[in-house]
């Protein structure tokens, strides 16, 4: 099982003040097996894609795969594509953005358009949105896909179903069977919003969630990363990880 290190964990002023280049040393320096590239921390896209190229297990899109019309986004497609060809990343997350029912015809489109990529395994990740976010709402999306011929795997976010009310352990008994990479990542509710956190910290019943989904795939660390000394912080995190899963 291979652990990855979302960059986004390191915080957007620390990768920002960085770059993800270091971000992926820093990574490295820890012991991950890899990283996940955050599309919408680039600085200089143009730049920074080619010098991170063979270095990315994941790139992740901010944009959704369909527009709030239910219209498949062919463009924010393409550019994640061209994003993890440059990468060589051989992953590509995204959301499902605004897809409906009005939508189900698009998914012919798509099946054709990620053929003519397949280099690039598109995987799908809830977010913490009301369209892309609740159990229904994924769960109604891979009957769909898997209707029209495609079999797309998903990226399951441990902590983002709370920002929806959503229990995380329903949606991992529910949806494992599509699941083919994990984010980790522990919650807390403050007053007014929810916060990620590490595993340890978490409110939810991380442990049962890990038990739910499958062993085999990549997890990846995303939630804050803090500290004087980030490599042993990340080491320990990696660790931690290993050890949670292997227990699970």
């Amino acid at each position: 099982m291979k652990v990855l290190i979302s960059l986004s964990s390191f915080g957007a002023a620390e990768t920002g003040r960085h770059g993800q280049l270091w971000c992926t040393d820093l990574a490295q320096q820890a012991g991950a097996d890899g990283a996940e590239v955050r599309g919408e921390l680039l600085r200089d896209a143009s730049t920074e894609l080619p010098a991170l190229a063979g270095r990315a297990a994941v790139y992740s899109s901010p944009e959704g795969l369909w527009t709030a019309q239910g219209e498949l986004d062919e463009a924010a497609l393409a550019r994640g594509v061209q994003a993890a060809q440059v990468l060589r990343a051989p992953r590509l997350k995204m959301s499902i953005g605004g897809f409906s029912p009005s939508s189900h015809a698009s998914l012919h489109r798509l099946k054709a358009l990620l053929q003519a990529a397949p280099q690039v395994e598109l995987v799908i990740e809830n977010d913490q949105t009301a369209t892309a976010g609740t159990l229904a709402a994924i769960q109604a999306f891979f009957a769909a896909q898997a209707q029209a011929g495609l079999d797309l795997g998903m990226t399951f976010d441990m902590g983002n179903w709370h920002w929806q009310g959503e229990c995380p352990l329903q949606a991992a008994q529910a949806l494992a069977p599509y699941v083919r990479y994990v984010h980790c990542k522990g919650v807390q509710r403050l007053p007014a919003k929810w916060v990620a956190v590490p595993l340890a910290d978490s409110v939810a019943p991380w442990r049962a969630v890990l038990r739910a989904l499958p062993a085999d795939v990549p997890h990846a660390i995303e939630y804050p990363l803090v500290g004087d000394d980030l490599v042993t912080v990340t080491r320990e995190q990696v660790a931690f990880i290993r050890a949670a899963r292997e227990a699970a």
